[in-house]
Order: C-alpha cells, then sequence, then structure tokens
C-alpha cells in the first residue's frame, strides 16, 4: 500500500472518530503520517486541554486508527502553537 493510500484510510477513520470528540467539545485534525508510518495529529478545543487526553489519544484514537490500518505503529500528538 502507497503512503498516499495510508493518508486517505487515515483521514477517513479520523472522520469516524470525530463526531465522538465533537461531543464532548473537542475535535481532531491530521497533521501528518511520517515515513515510518506514525500518525501526528492535533486535538482541539475540549480535547487538547482536558487532562484525560492521553488516554483519549491512546485508548480510542490509537486504537481506531490502528484497527482500520494496520500499517500505523503509533499515533502520537503535537502542539503546533509556536
Amino acid at each position: 500500500m502507497s503512503k498516499e493510500q495510508v493518508v486517505a484510510k487515515v483521514e477517513k477513520s479520523i472522520e469516524v472518530i470525530r463526531p465522538f470528540l465533537q461531543n464532548d467539545g473537542g475535535d481532531i485534525s491530521l497533521v501528518e503520517v511520517t515515513d515510518d508510518y506514525v500518525v501526528k495529529v492535533k486535538l482541539h478545543g475540549a480535547c487538547g486541554s482536558c487532562p484525560y487526553s492521553i488516554m483519549t489519544l491512546k485508548n480510542g484514537v490509537e486504537q481506531a486508527i490502528i484497527r482500520d490500518v494496520p500499517e500505523i505503529k503509533e499515533v502520537v500528538a503535537v502542539n503546533l502553537n509556536f
């Protein structure tokens, strides 16, 4: 599978996850899929500032993306506020 196909599948997976995060006042956006298949995302709103955001990321978002796209090794949150 090409990297472009992997990115498309990750984006589709995020679209499935997004409504659950939005219900809690948050959101998620894809920043990058690295060459070694690490997904970088940015958490927004309540998800970006919630003390449970790492649990949400690892137990919810990461599991869902890896289930949908087994090529992915890890999902990490990045902070783009420079």
